[in-house]
């Protein structure tokens, strides 16, 4: 009996790590590009259905289970009943656990192909900027040529000014 009441224990925090990972994944999901998104989003739904269809398989047998041991320490009789019943929800608790554990890798695949998805939005943009920083450093060089050029011209107009102004004066 200690035993079961472990085991249920141990689901239900099965399910409670599931719905944290599920509402950080939708988070996640939600700071993506919006075909990215659109996809994982559709993905996380069909979690939340199968982690709700747990939770409620869990609690159906978690109240059945209970209901039972109640019944099974009033009345000590019908022990091979029991029993059966024992195996009956024993196989369902393992089915529950075995989708549980599918779910699991599913989110984690999930999980995962978003972190390659992400580590690739990385990529073009780390290119994007190398590219953005040539040619910045290129429009920095053209102005500060253009500056030498012009003040070059202005300095030769002045002088030239001067020159005239200087034979004009002179005469």
């Amino acid at each position: 009996m200690e035993q079961k009441r472990q085991k249920f224990s141990e689901i239900k925090a099965g399910l409670d790590d599931a719905e944290s990972l599920i509402r950080k994944m939708d988070l996640e999901a939600r700071s993506l590009q919006p075909n990215v998104k659109a996809v994982l989003l559709a993905k996380l739904r069909e979690y939340k259905s199968d982690l709700n269809n747990l939770k409620s398989e869990h609690k159906r047998l978690a109240s059945a289970n209970s209901n039972q041991a109640a019944r099974d320490d009033l009345l000590e009789s019908g022990m091979a009943d029991a029993m059966s019943v024992s195996a009956n929800q024993r196989g369902r608790l393992m089915m529950s656990t075995e989708r549980l554990n599918e779910s699991s890798d599913r989110i984690k695949e999930s999980r995962r192909t978003m972190l390659e998805t992400e580590e690739l939005g990385l990529h073009g943009v780390d290119d994007n900027i190398s590219k953005s920083k040539k040619i910045l450093t290129n429009m920095s060089r053209r102005m500060s040529r253009n500056k030498w050029i012009i003040s070059s011209i202005i300095v030769v107009l002045v002088v030239a000014i001067a020159l005239i102004l200087y034979f004009k004066l002179s005469k």
